[in-house]
């Protein structure tokens, strides 16, 4: 594996499933495996579990971390081309990529959408640049349009619960008083569907994903439909992708609660988090026994840890 950007950097699913669930087991069976290598964690958003266990990741496997958040410790930087520099961004992304990757082995970078401009942001101009100029593996801490580290954690997390080879797995929208970005919905999908599950999406109609994403995914409008008979619910908010970043809807009868989670299979409740409460879910579903969110949380350190296993493994 040279970058880790989405699913298709993955060349066998199942093998890295099992690979994940075994560096589980034991988490420091390979530490010595990334012995003088340095990862670097760029953040230009705010974070909790990637940078943590990311952070936490590499160094189960030997490896020093530098943590670099953008908009606070560093220079604003610009991601554009042929642009005079006359605001307030000081350093450009080509420079900034290239000397960072002179200093790491590794670099993650997390950037989430701008939300403005649809073609812009699904184009992943920082993601792509650092691929580009630094000159060393990036690994996708989230970016505009896919959250992979997520996802593969969510596999991970589903794996281990599941009771049926083909388990139901429905992805729900749920209200949310900001604009949030498709990236953690659209990935979601691409792993589902890719590992074999029944995978249903149901959201309001507005909230209608890019085709390229729902391949092999059902479309369900009625959520109680979509509920029934599922053996996982993942709620996730996201904003509209034709009319790009706009809020349509904030109809608390999207909400997650415990009388939706009876038209179930006694699903387990899944969400990547931070999750606001009785908005996206109700507490008496979050803090139910079918409630996984916390052991999904822990699941990324194994999918990180996988993935750099992965790319450290290539670099020797």
């Amino acid at each position: 594996m040279k970058h880790f950007t989405s699913i298709h950097d993955i060349a066998d699913l199942q093998a890295v499933i099992k690979e994940a669930l075994d560096i589980k087991k034991d988490p420091y069976k390979y530490e010595q495996l990334g012995r003088h290598k340095t990862m670097c964690l760029l953040f230009f958003n705010s974070s909790l579990r990637t940078r943590l266990s990311t952070q936490k990741a590499a160094e189960n496997l030997g490896m020093k971390t530098m943590v670099l958040n953008i908009n606070e410790d560093g220079w604003k930087i610009e991601t554009g081309f042929g642009v005079i520099m006359d605001g307030d961004k000081a350093e450009h992304i080509k420079e900034a990529a290239g000397v960072i990757g002179r200093y790491v082995d590794i670099i993650g970078v997390r950037s989430f959408a701008g939300l403005k401009d649809r073609n812009a942001d699904y184009a992943e101009p920082v993601l792509n640049q650092f691929i580009k100029y630094a000159g060393v593996p990036i690994v996708s801490m989230e970016a505009a349009t896919r959250h992979p580290l997520q996802s593969f954690a969510d596999i991970i997390t589903i794996e281990e619960y599941k009771n049926k080879e083909r388990p139901k797995v429905v992805l729900t929208w749920a209200p949310h008083p900001k604009a949030l970005p498709q990236a953690v919905a659209n990935s979601f999908i691409e792993w589902t569907v890719a590992a074999g599950y029944k995978v249903v999406v149901t959201h309001p109609k507005g909230y209608e994903l890019a085709a390229e994403f729902m391949k092999g995914a059902t479309l369900e409008y009625d959520q109680n439909k979509a509920f029934a008979e599922a053996d996982f619910i993942y709620a996730k908010n996201w904003s509209s992708y034709n009319d790009y970043g706009k809020v349509l809807s904030t109809d608390r009868g999207w909400t997650v609660s415990s009388e939706k989670m009876k038209l179930t299979n006694h699903a387990k409740f899944m969400h990547c988090l931070p999750v606001r409460r009785n908005m996206i879910v109700a507490d008496e579903v979050i803090d139910s026994p079918d409630s996984i969110v916390i052991e999904e949380a822990e699941n990324r350190i194994y999918s990180a840890q996988t993935v750099l296993k992965k790319i450290l493994e290539n670099l020797k």
